[in-house]
C-alpha cells in the first residue's frame, strides 16, 4: 500500500469496522478510524492514539507471536489476544492483520468486538424466529390448543408439574400438579411470559435473564436440557427447589416451543442438608473420639511403664539406637525375635517417636484372626460383600491411613493374602471387599515375625517379594537368655508394677533369688518374667521374694555350677522340642519338620509331645 493511499483518511473512515494502521517497529498507531477510536475508548475526541502496547497490557507476548505469524503467512487472525480499553476494561476481540506493501513493519489491523458479534447473532436468530410470520404463530397456537384438548386429562393426572411455552416464551398450558406446586392459576399463567413469573431470580437473589434460561434454549437451539437443582418462585414469593427436563416440541417438523416437566425436590434437598449436617457431626464426634483415644493411650502408656524399654545390655542399647535411627523416617521396619521378646514394644516406641505419633497405631495380629476372615479384617468390606457382610466396615489398612500399621506374626498371614497386601502397600490404595472404588493409602508399615531370616527363606512362610518389601530396616530382639544382665532391672521394674496393681508391699529380691532367675532360660522371655513377678507378688508373704519358675525353682543351678537336676533336664528337653516346633511352624514330619530338625523319628517326637503335654499354644 502506497503512502498516498495511507493518507486517504476518507477511505479509512468510511469503513464501518474498527481499522487501524500500526507501525510495529515504533509501537505507533499511524492512523485509525472512528470505529477503532470508539472501541479502544481513546482518541474519539480527536486526541492522538496512545502507543499500541498500551492497549495490550499483559498480552504483549501473545501479540508478538501473532505478528510473527502475520509476517510468516502474509495474513492471519486470532482471538487469543485480549485488548485493554482506555478505561482499563478488557476487550474480547478478533484481530485480523496483513502487512502494508512497501512499508516495512507496517500492518493493517482490523478489530472485531466479539461481544457485539454475539449480540448481533442473537438478534439475527431472534429476528429469524419472528420472520416466521403470523401463519406459523397461528399454526403453533392451534397445535398447542389441540395438544391441550387431547391430553388435558393425562396431564392433570400426572403427579409432576408440566407446562408448555411457545416460541415466544408464552405459556400455552399448565397441568394441575404445576398449579398446586406454584400456587398460580391457569388464568395467571396462560399467554404470559412464565419465565418472568416463576423463574426470574436465582436462589441467591441474582437476576436470571431469559437468555440464560435452559428452558428457552430448548426451542432456540433445539436441545433437551436436564437441570437437577434450580428454583421456581411461587405466587406467594416463596422459592421451591426443582429439577426439570425441558424438551423442544415440533409441529410438522417446525419447532414451535418446549414442554417442561418438573418435580419439587425441596424436601429432598432439606433431607440432604440434614444428612450432611449429621455426617459432619459424626465426623466431629469421630475426631473427638480419636483425640480422646489418643489421650487415653498416652495415659495408659504413662501408667503402664513396663511398655518402656528396660535394660542396659549391649543388645538393648543397640535396639534403642536403631529405633532412634529409623523412627523419624518413613522406612518400613521388620522386627524379628522369639515370642515375648518385646516386638510390640519396639513397634510402639518407633511409632511414638515418629512424625505420625498423633495418628493411630493400628495393631493387626495375624495369628489371632481366622484365615477366612483375614482379608475382610485387613481390607474392609461393604454390606452384601461375597463373605455375607451385614454392614460396611473399614479394614485395618484403611484405619491406619495417615498413621502406622503394625502387622504382628506376619508369617501367619495366608500366602494368597500376602500378594494382595503387597499390591495395596506398593500402589498406595485399598479396595474394600464388595466395592470397586479405591481409597488412598498413606501408612507407615512395621511388621514382626518370630522366624529368623534363614527360616523364612527356607520354609517360604513369607513370600519372597513381601519379605523384601518389609525387610528395609531389620531390628532383632534377642531372647532374655542371651541378655541375662537385663534380668535384675526388668525383674525389679515388673515387680513394682505388679505390687502396685495388686496393692501389695514390694518384697526384697534376695541375691539367691536373683541368681535363680539369671540361671533360668526363660523360654517365654519377658512375657514369662512378667507373669513370674505377678505370681511372686501374690505368694510372697514376708519381706523376701518367693519365686516360682515353672516348678523348677529349687532345681535351677546357680551360676558357676556344671550340672543340672533331672527335673531341669526334662524341662530343657521340653523347651528344645518347643523351639524346634516353633522353627518348623508347628509341622512334625517332613523334610522341614521338627523331627528332621531334632534328627529323630516323627513317631518318637509325637510320643514326646504327648508325654510333655505340649500344645500349639506353647510354640504359637
Amino acid at each position: 500500500m502506497s503512502l498516498d493511499l495511507l493518507n486517504a483518511d476518507s477511505l479509512l473512515q468510511s469503513i464501518p469496522e474498527a481499522m487501524l494502521v500500526l507501525d510495529t517497529t515504533e509501537d505507533r498507531v499511524v492512523d485509525w478510524n472512528q470505529s477503532a477510536a470508539r472501541l479502544l475508548g481513546n482518541g474519539h475526541d480527536g486526541s492522538a492514539p496512545l502507543p499500541f502496547s498500551h492497549y495490550l497490557g499483559k498480552d504483549m507476548p501473545r501479540f508478538v507471536v501473532f505478528l510473527e505469524e502475520v509476517d510468516h503467512r502474509g495474513a492471519s487472525w486470532t482471538r487469543d489476544v485480549t485488548l485493554r480499553a482506555g478505561d482499563g476494561s478488557a476487550l474480547s476481540c478478533e484481530l485480523r492483520a496483513q502487512p502494508v506493501p512497501g512499508q516495512d513493519g507496517w500492518i493493517i489491523l482490523a478489530l472485531t468486538d466479539l461481544r457485539a458479534l454475539d449480540q448481533r447473532a442473537e438478534t439475527a436468530a431472534l429476528a429469524e424466529t419472528f420472520r416466521a410470520g403470523l401463519v406459523n404463530w397461528k399454526r403453533t397456537e392451534g397445535f398447542f390448543a389441540e395438544l391441550e384438548r387431547q391430553n388435558q386429562l393425562i396431564l392433570n393426572a400426572a403427579g409432576e408439574g408440566i407446562y408448555g411455552v411457545n416460541a415466544e416464551g408464552k405459556t400455552t398450558f399448565v397441568n394441575r400438579a404445576a398449579r398446586e406446586m406454584l400456587g398460580w392459576t391457569s388464568e395467571d399463567l396462560l399467554g404470559k411470559d412464565i419465565h418472568s413469573m416463576i423463574h426470574h431470580h436465582h436462589l441467591n437473589g441474582e437476576h436470571y435473564p431469559s437468555q440464560q434460561c435452559p428452558i428457552y434454549r430448548s426451542f432456540r437451539f433445539e436441545q433437551v436440557h436436564r437441570i437437577e437443582d434450580e428454583v421456581f418462585w411461587r405466587k406467594d414469593g416463596k422459592p421451591i427447589r426443582v429439577e426439570y427436563v425441558s424438551t423442544p416440541i415440533y409441529d410438522q417438523k417446525v419447532l414451535v416451543g418446549a414442554v417442561v416437566i418438573f418435580r419439587d425436590i425441596t424436601e429432598r434437598k432439606e433431607s440432604e442438608r440434614k444428612l450432611r449436617e449429621a455426617m459432619e457431626e459424626v465426623a466431629a464426634l469421630r475426631d473427638r473420639l480419636e483425640q480422646e483415644n489418643a489421650y487415653l493411650q498416652e495415659a495408659i502408656t504413662s501408667e503402664r511403664a513396663h511398655h518402656d524399654i528396660i535394660g542396659s545390655s549391649p543388645a538393648i542399647r543397640q535396639i534403642v539406637a536403631r529405633i532412634d535411627l529409623v523412627a523419624k523416617t518413613t522406612a518400613t521396619v521388620l522386627i524379628s525375635g522369639e515370642t515375648g521378646t518385646g516386638k510390640s514394644l519396639v513397634a510402639t516406641e518407633i511409632h511414638k517417636t515418629s512424625p505420625r505419633a498423633r495418628r493411630p497405631l493400628i495393631h493387626f495380629k495375624c495369628s489371632s484372626v481366622a484365615p477366612e476372615e483375614v482379608e475382610a479384617e485387613l481390607f474392609g468390606q461393604m454390606r452384601g460383600a461375597p463373605n455375607g457382610a451385614m454392614r460396611d466396615k473399614p479394614g485395618k489398612l484403611e484405619l491406619a491411613h495417615g498413621g502406622t500399621l503394625f502387622i504382628d506374626d506376619v508369617e501367619e498371614l495366608p500366602v494368597e493374602i500376602q500378594g494382595k497386601l503387597l499390591h495395596a502397600l506398593q500402589s498406595g490404595s485399598v479396595t474394600r471387599l464388595g466395592d470397586t472404588r479405591e481409597k488412598p493409602l498413606d501408612i507407615r508399615v512395621i511388621a514382626a515375625t518370630s522366624l529368623a531370616e534363614e527360616t523364612v527363606r527356607r520354609t517360604g512362610r513369607i513370600r519372597e517379594d513381601l519379605f523384601l518389601f518389609l525387610n528395609v530396616f531389620p531390628i532383632n530382639c534377642l531372647p532374655l537368655r542371651d541378655r541375662r544382665e537385663d534380668i535384675p532391672l526388668l525383674a525389679a521394674h515388673l515387680l513394682k508394677i505388679a505390687c502396685r496393681r495388686l496393692n501389695r508391699p514390694v518384697p526384697v529380691i534376695t541375691e539367691r533369688v536373683m541368681q535363680q532367675m539369671q540361671a533360668y532360660d526363660w523360654p517365654g522371655n519377658v512375657r514369662e518374667l512378667h507373669n513370674a513377678m505377678e505370681r511372686a507378688a501374690i505368694v510372697s508373704q514376708d519381706r523376701k521374694l518367693v519365686i516360682e519358675l515353672s516348678g523348677t525353682t529349687q532345681d535351677a543351678p546357680v551360676p558357676g555350677t556344671r550340672f543340672h537336676t533331672e527335673a531341669r533336664m526334662q524341662e530343657m528337653i521340653r523347651d528344645n522340642i518347643i523351639a524346634a516346633l516353633r522353627e518348623a511352624g508347628g509341622r512334625v514330619s517332613g523334610p522341614t519338620g521338627a523331627a528332621a530338625l531334632l534328627q529323630i523319628k516323627p513317631t518318637t517326637l509325637y510320643s514326646r509331645i504327648k508325654s510333655f503335654d505340649i500344645t500349639p499354644l506353647d510354640w504359637g
